[in-house]
């Protein structure tokens, strides 16, 4: 049972890491991160779901267009 206790307190820690980690990211590097996740995965969403695709692709398409907007914005309005 101390072993769960255990798990549960690092796993805690862990979460915590993560969220600074992921906040500290600048928005090319989510960009990368992102792209690598769906080169990772794309090849299964064409498998398995070919009729979703389209649907699927054309949300990304627009997601990454509104980040990208959304860079030009930061960079140009900070300080």
């Amino acid at each position: 049972m101390q072993d769960l206790s255990t798990l549960r307190t690092r796993w805690t820690e862990i979460e915590a890491e993560e969220t600074r980690l992921l906040r500290e990211m600048t928005i090319a590097e989510r960009l990368r991160a992102f792209t690598m996740l769906y080169d990772a995965f794309a090849l299964r969403f064409r498998a398995d779901e070919p009729a979703y695709l389209a649907e699927r692709e054309a949300a990304l398409i627009e997601r990454q267009r509104r980040l990208v907007r959304l860079a030009q914005w930061l960079k140009t309005h900070s300080a």
